[in-house]
């Protein structure tokens, strides 16, 4: 340039490439290209200039040196900037979980098109996998095998069917059953409660549930005739009533007795000494994906914490960690399935139904009293 010295130049050159350095390995988006982080990809590009391409974060390619690296929001502005793609992680193509994603989906529309759950020898030859590759990146997508994720849907069908068809035969053999015993077997788990109850909107059934007070507030027990069906926590007790009524709209409310008070008192003290241990029935209901989280979660060892990802890794579904938050949030029964004991991947508490600050006295009861038993 007109008017430096060389020793400017050198200088200069110098000075950019320090701040090359310090705006790569200071940007939060280099850990993620370090780490090859799967999960980073489609959110930016990086290019390196001594290449001339731009890639993916997770590109399997030798890392580039920090000096040489620039970040670019998407694929457009890096060849914007002269830079052609990599021919290793090709970042100009869909990724290959997008690919799975539209290979599952394609399985997915296939299964519920059918009649009867399809073999996964026929799913994995549709989908151009082998049967065992084909299964993993299955699961991995839905969370859920092939046959469970034929199992849900042919449960909704059985759902929309009774509320449409005249009678229950007729709703059991539009939805795929190919006999009433099958179904009969099933229907219970299915439905939480008998074929008929269903199309009546859950009418005949009765609950019972009681209002109490505890050191996070006020709390709602309810029992069906198979356990107990929910547990809620909040600051008004009448809308913890509205809430039970909304979940269960024609079944009968009812005041509890003096024996269920009792039960009642054991919830509440299990809230304040978790360390006691609650062994009471449970009605549970929820999808097969929610009744695997909620299985996992009752796994948890009081005073322990795990993460999202590490509960969805539990279940066999790493890539569902969204799903594995959306049944924590879904989940009906608070302190009884601990939903409260899953926290995210920084160690952060959040993300409660009932309240972050809940969230936060629940875990240090528990901490207290695994320390307290530790020694004694």
């Amino acid at each position: 340039m007109p008017g430096l010295s060389e020793g400017d130049t050198m200088s200069g050159a110098i000075e950019e490439r320090v701040q090359g350095v310090m705006s790569a390995e200071a940007d939060p988006r280099w850990a993620a290209v370090a780490a090859r982080d799967r999960d980073a990809d489609g959110t930016f590009y990086y290019s390196v200039k001594t290449t001339g391409v731009y890639c993916r974060p997770s590109c399997g390619a030798r890392l580039a040196k920090p000096t040489n690296v620039r970040f670019h929001r998407t694929r457009e502005e890096a060849e914007h900037a002269g830079f052609r793609p990599c021919k290793r992680c090709k970042p100009d193509q869909p990724s290959i979980e997008e690919r799975y994603a539209a290979t599952v989906a394609v399985a997915c529309r296939t299964i519920e098109a059918a009649e009867s759950i399809p073999s996964l020898a026929s799913l994995a030859k549709g989908a151009g996998l082998s049967l065992h590759h084909f299964h993993r990146v299955f699961k991995g997508v839905t969370g859920l095998t092939p046959r469970e994720y034929g199992a849900a849907h042919r449960n909704n069908r059985v759902r929309d069917e009774l509320r449409r068809r005249p009678t229950v035969t007729e709703a059991i053999y539009e939805s795929g059953f190919n006999s009433d015993s099958r179904f009969y077997e099933q229907s219970d788990q299915m439905l939480g409660m008998t074929p008929r109850d269903y199309r009546a909107g859950g009418s005949g059934m009765d609950i019972q549930f009681a209002v109490g007070e505890c050191s996070l507030g006020s709390i709602l027990v309810a029992r069906s005739a198979k356990g107990m069906c929910a547990i809620l926590l909040g600051d008004d007790p009448d809308a913890l009533v509205r809430d039970l009524q909304d979940r269960f709209p024609r079944a009968t409310l009812m005041g509890g007795d003096r024996a269920f008070e009792e039960v009642v008192a054991r919830v509440v003290a299990f809230v304040e000494a978790p360390a006691l241990g609650l062994d009471l029935p449970l009605d549970v209901r929820g999808t097969a994906f929610q009744q695997r989280v909620w299985q996992a979660l009752r796994k948890i060892p009081v005073g322990s914490t795990i993460t999202y990802a590490e509960l969805a890794a539990r279940i066999g579904a790493p890539k569902a960690v969204r799903g594995v938050a959306g049944a924590c949030a879904a989940n009906p029964l608070a302190v009884a399935i601990p939903c409260h004991r899953v926290i995210r991947n920084d160690g952060a508490v959040s993300g409660y139904r009932w309240g972050v600050e809940r969230k936060r006295m629940l875990l240090k009861k528990e901490v207290e009293f695994r320390q307290v038993i530790g020694h004694t």
